[in-house]
């Protein structure tokens, strides 16, 4: 009689309220081309990034522009809020929880003020990715348009 294994599921929510889009929209090779992991984006209408999942955090930087999440299961999620925004040193950010933090789904993670970032030309399109591609068995992405943080599943993925 053989064993049948049910494969894990996990499912990440949207990190921000605004418009979903795929990755190879980003305007950033890195991202788009997939260098750093597979994902999604988030253009965001707020300047409130939140957990995709439950988690630890696996690292804030100094400047509080991207987030690294580890979710229960294993996943590494990268959250990087903008593109070439680390060179804002940390203005315009507020970094609301720090490395080994415990965190919920939809818990806000970090603050940034979204007029101050654009007046100084930063793309806020935030990619969020799976680091750890050797873990997905498969990912399952939602339609591009509207999301809500912390309410509308946006990436579905199986483990190996």
């Amino acid at each position: 009689m053989g064993l049948f294994f049910r494969k894990t599921k996990v499912t990440l929510l949207a990190p921000l309220t605004g418009e979903l889009v795929s990755l190879d929209q980003v305007p950033d090779k890195a991202f788009a081309q997939k260098m750093l992991g597979d994902g999604v984006a988030v253009r965001p209408e707020e300047g409130q990034l939140a957990a995709p999942c439950d988690g630890t955090i696996s690292y804030v930087p100094d400047t509080a522009h991207a987030i690294a999440l580890t979710e229960g299961h294993g996943l590494e999620i990268l959250l990087h809020v903008g593109l070439n925004t680390v060179a804002q040193n940390g203005a315009g950010f507020k970094a609301l929880v720090k490395t080994g933090d415990k965190v919920k789904a939809g818990q806000p993670l970090i603050e940034f003020d979204r007029e101050k970032l654009g007046s100084c030309g930063c793309n806020l399109t935030t990619p969020m990715v799976i680091t750890n591609g050797d873990k997905v068995g498969k990912m399952e992405k939602a339609q591009s348009g509207p999301v809500a943080a912390g309410k509308d599943i946006v990436l579905t993925i199986t483990l190996n």
